[in-house]
């Protein structure tokens, strides 16, 4: 059996109207500090963003996740966090915001491969 480490993940919701507290997933952020890794892999469901609010802008709330997998991969990207390690830059993205997008809460587990498990959540938390 090969090693494996704890990591952490969250849920990235989609809330197009903040006011009414309705929301679908999006995306799932991981981290594992063994092996130095963050990742966020999303999927954004415009059927439902449309159910939801059928004026919910669309390019932006693309362009919302595209930040957040762009802060998770580090360099020019991450902007402003582009100098900090996986886990502050993980720290950052679930920090509570009212925004549109939205992190979940944090949860744990064991894996060998924390890529492997990040699109594993995504297939079923997400898709």
């Amino acid at each position: 059996m090969s090693k494996r480490d704890v990591f952490e993940y969250a849920l990235l919701r989609v809330v197009p109207r903040v006011e009414r507290g309705e929301c679908f997933n999006a995306g799932v952020l991981v981290y594992c500090r063994a092996q130095s890794y963050v990742a966020a892999r999303t999927h954004l469901d415009e059927a439902k963003l449309k159910a939801l609010d059928p004026a919910a802008d669309v390019v932006g709330v693309r362009a919302a996740l595209r930040a957040v997998e762009g802060v998770c991969g580090g360099g020019e990207a991450a902007g402003q966090a582009a100098g900090d390690d996986a886990g502050r830059r993980f720290r950052w993205l679930i920090a509570p915001r009212s925004t549109v997008v939205q992190p979940g809460p944090v949860h744990t587990g064991l894996t060998a491969d924390p890529a492997a498990e990040a699109e594993r959540l995504l297939d079923l938390l997400v898709r």
